[in-house]
């Protein structure tokens, strides 16, 4: 019998993998998935989740591999500087927002794991269901075309928000899309900006652009409600010049796409011995780079839980549903946060863009920029 089967074998699911089998435990982390998928969609490791990597005994490795953003900059219509954002204050030890693409970060996660439990990642795995067994959990699955019964004391829902335990566990999901679309690509960096993030608030909607290890740096503009599934590099290059003059090396693109931005969150993230955790819990908006690094929080306070109540203490209910509420809790507010983001960015009227480059040049003086700084690394949840 295992101590804890992970379902997902995504960032969040190979973290909380790392985090048992470093205090000893029988894990296994079963990933449909045959590699990780070659393009990354989320690059920002905010500092709370980076004091969970060194604890982990990955956070120099990914440190040489990332770029340090220690600063963002705001620009209003015409490139006009509003303000800047210093990331000094956030934390006192990683006072910066790592920027590394989340392949990395996956192959870092995973070669601690074989480190540390040597074959305890599987892949390809496909759970079909989970049934319980008293003190455990059957979980059923297909490897190399054969079923097999797999048996943990515990099992977590790591497998995204299309999670199949969750649904299986008859939990709901309540929530949806939002209207917002969006388009980006990652191209050779070729702005003045640096290590810096750059966010362009425009009438038209927003552009952010961050840098990316291998002098690369990533685009995002807002397109309205329409999805451009179909545009190329030469659709994004064009966006951003008309907002901001800058130009994009559109012929030297290496990654491109366009989303859709989504909310969800759990009625529950425990019920019995199975719990849910990251995308599988709770989906945000992307814009802010929280939805990753939720998953990290969820997993460094479970991870104790189900290391105390494997090694026989009787955890107390209490416990289980503390950490339930909070984790929910701080999937609630960082949902407000994107959702705060995301307004600020949409395409709005000239005279409205005004009043809301004043209102932001305003958060960006010497009183209020600490606490923006801090809500946008996460320092509260």
């Amino acid at each position: 019998m295992l101590d804890v089967a992970i379902v997902g074998g995504g960032p969040v699911g190979l973290y909380l993998g790392g985090l048992l089998a470093q205090a000893g435990l029988d894990i296994a982390v079963l990933d449909r998935r045959t590699q990780a998928p070659p393009h990354s969609k989320a690059i920002g490791i905010h500092p709370r989740a980076l004091h969970g990597f060194g604890r982990l005994g990955v956070l120099e490795p990914m440190r040489a591999a990332g770029i340090t953003i220690r600063r963002g900059l705001l620009l209003g219509g015409g490139g006009r500087v509003l303000g800047e954002l210093d990331f000094a204050g956030a934390d006192p030890q990683h006072p910066y927002i790592l920027s590394l693409p989340q392949m990395q970060t996956e192959a870092l996660l995973t070669g601690r794991l074989e480190e540390l439990a040597p074959g305890a990642l599987r892949r390809p795995v496909t759970v079909t269901g989970i049934e319980e067994r008293g003190n455990s959990l059957n979980v059923q699955l297909e490897q190399d075309g054969q079923v097999q019964t797999l048996t943990a004391r515990h099992v977590v829902a790591a497998d995204g928000w299309r999670s199949g335990l969750r649904q299986a566990a008859g939990i709901a999901f309540p929530g949806g899309p939002y209207p917002d679309r969006y388009l980006m690509g990652d191209f050779p960096d070729t702005t003045p900006f640096g290590e810096s993030a750059m966010i362009a608030l425009t009438a038209a909607g927003v552009t952010e652009c961050f840098p990316l290890p291998g002098g690369l740096r990533r685009w995002v503009v807002h397109t309205g409600s329409t999805l451009l599934d179909s545009a190329g590099p030469e659709t994004l290059a064009r966006i951003v010049r008309e907002r901001t003059g800058l130009p994009i090396p559109a012929a030297e693109c290496r990654m491109l796409s366009a989303f859709t931005v989504r909310r969800h969150l759990a009625e529950r993230m425990v019920r019995g011995r199975l719990s849910l955790i990251g995308d599988a819990a709770h989906v945000v908006s992307p814009i802010g780079g929280q939805g990753m690094n939720l998953g990290w929080l969820d997993a460094d306070v479970l991870a104790p839980l189900l290391i105390r109540a494997v090694r026989g203490e009787k955890v107390p209910e209490a416990e289980w549903h503390h950490w339930e509420t909070q984790r929910r809790r701080s999937a609630w507010v960082a949902a407000r946060q994107a959702e705060a983001n995301m307004s600020a960015g949409r395409p709005t009227t000239p005279a409205r863009q005004q009043a809301r480059e004043r209102l932001l040049a305003g958060l960006l003086g010497p009183h209020t920029a600490p606490l923006l700084a801090s809500a946008f690394t996460m320092r509260w949840l």
